[in-house]
C-alpha cells in the first residue's frame, strides 16, 4: 500500500523528501514541504466528521486499531509491541481493544 502510495503521490523517486506533504489550495497538488502535525490532525477530525463519526478520534485511535486487529489475527504481543516501538508489552497491552464492549 505504501508503494502505490508512493507512486500515485509522484513522490517514489524522492526517497528523501517528505512522506506527507502539503497542497496548495485545493489544487491537490503536492508540494515538496512536508505537512504539519497540526494540519494532519485537522484533515483526519474533517474526514471524521464527513463520514458520521461522532466518537473523538486521536493519533491513539488509530494505534489502538493496528495493534487490536493485529492481535485479533493472532498477532504476538511480543511483535506488536516491536511494530508501535513499545519498551514495554504493558504499554502495549494498553492499546489493545479486543476486550471492548460495543
Amino acid at each position: 500500500m505504501l508503494e502505490e502510495y508512493l507512486t500515485a503521490a509522484g513522490i517514489a523517486d524522492d526517497p528523501k523528501g517528505a512522506l506527507f506533504r502539503t497542497a496548495r489550495g485545493r489544487s491537490q497538488v503536492l508540494q515538496p514541504t512536508r505537512l504539519l502535525r497540526s494540519n494532519a490532525w485537522d484533515i483526519v477530525q474533517r474526514r471524521a466528521k464527513n463520514a458520521g463519526i461522532q466518537a473523538k478520534i486521536t493519533n491513539h485511535t488509530f494505534r489502538a486499531t493496528g495493534i487490536t486487529a493485529y492481535l485479533k489475527s493472532d498477532g504476538k504481543l511480543e511483535h506488536a509491541q516491536a511494530m508501535a516501538a513499545h519498551s514495554s508489552t504493558h504499554t502495549t497491552q494498553l492499546y489493545d481493544r479486543r476486550s471492548a464492549r460495543r
